[in-house]
């Protein structure tokens, strides 16, 4: 069970999301009773949040119309903490070329007191960073008129430059953003196509609202249907692979946005896993460091022996060649 305050800021969360909520609905979402709902929405409203109760059978709750969310106060940790993230996004950027992280940043540092400034500077002097490739990554303008209409359930056209360059205008319902961790994903559904479509965030060219309201019946899950559409359709070539592992060990070591798990009794998954070619998934299956047995593909199967057969043999030339005057000495004459 997560922690009070945090709790607190996932409850917040959940009521600004969409209109109303059942009792029953934050129970679950939140992983608590419906008694412990009940307490934390009374501690809401003694910190000023406009949550009202909604009579009937169920009960629920909602934002009132026209209520503003309370001052943001936070102490010297939290100011510290939204500090550090601002330089990471801005640093690593999170957001690609736009100068929100940073703006941000800069704003804060400004009202920052003395003591939180120096702490901030402390890091900075002390912390460096390799070089890193940034894959394309979404606007902060773009994200924020995604989760506004997100947030609305309005209908939305969108632009959409796709992988090829093609620019097409969709009228979509939209349903949830989902991050990757490497990318953020669209998750709506397609008026015209009548289907559910992910599209990435940082291919979006134009958003725009029509102020519609409507309801999805039929949302799936957002961040299984991201997953399965990059594992699935995201590469040309797949290989199936039985790993030794229980289902929790194995989605733990290859991560589901990475993989597709199918449960092989209790102590073996199988994954279903993409890459470039044969070779490519070769080395990726050989840095798990993992025991595992290649189903299909046999041009997977034969890259990894390869692979392990070419260190096999650079290993047994090396230490062939070596100088037996540099090689270590046995225990028993040390």
């Amino acid at each position: 069970m997560i922690a009070t305050s945090a709790r607190l800021l996932r409850l917040v969360s959940l009521l600004s999301s969409r209109p109303t909520w059942s009792n029953a609905e934050l129970a679950r979402q939140l992983d608590v009773t419906e008694r412990t709902v009940r307490r934390d929405i009374d501690r809401l409203r003694e910190l000023g949040y406009g949550v009202e109760s909604i009579p009937g059978p169920g009960g629920g709750y909602r934002f009132g119309a026209g209520n503003r969310m309370p001052p943001l106060n936070l102490d010297d940790d939290e100011v510290f903490a939204v500090a550090v993230a601002l330089r990471e996004a801005a640093h690593g950027a999170a957001l690609g070329a736009d100068p929100a992280a940073l703006s941000a940043l800069l704003k804060l540092r400004q009202i920052l007191p003395t003591r939180m400034a120096k702490r901030l500077a402390g890091l900075d002097a002390t912390v460096e960073h390799t070089p890193r490739c940034e894959p394309p990554q979404a606007s902060a303008d773009v994200l924020l008129l995604l989760a506004s209409v997100c947030r609305a359930s309005e209908r939305t056209t969108l632009t959409y430059r796709d992988m090829h360059g093609t620019t097409t205008v969709r009228s979509v319902d939209p349903h949830r953003l989902v991050h990757t961790g490497v990318h953020w994903y669209f998750v709506a559904r397609d008026v015209d196509r009548e289907a559910w479509r992910t599209f990435r965030v940082d291919r979006v060219v134009g958003v725009e609202s029509s102020g519609e309201v409507v309801e999805l019946s039929d949302a799936p899950d957002a961040a299984q249907m991201v997953s399965d559409t990059i594992t699935r359709t995201g590469y040309p070539f797949f290989a199936r692979v039985r790993l030794p592992l229980s289902y929790d060990d194995a989605r733990r070591l290859v991560a589901p946005i990475v993989a597709t798990h199918e449960a092989d009794g209790p102590d073996a998954t199988v994954i279903t896993i993409g890459g470039s070619d044969p070779d490519q998934l070769a080395g990726y299956l050989l840095s798990l460091r993992t025991p595992l047995e290649i189903l299909s593909p046999e041009p997977v199967r034969e890259a990894l022996l390869a692979r392990l057969d070419a260190l096999y043999r650079g290993n047994q030339a090396g230490s062939q060649g070596r100088d037996p005057a540099s090689r270590p000495l046995p225990e028993e004459q040390r």
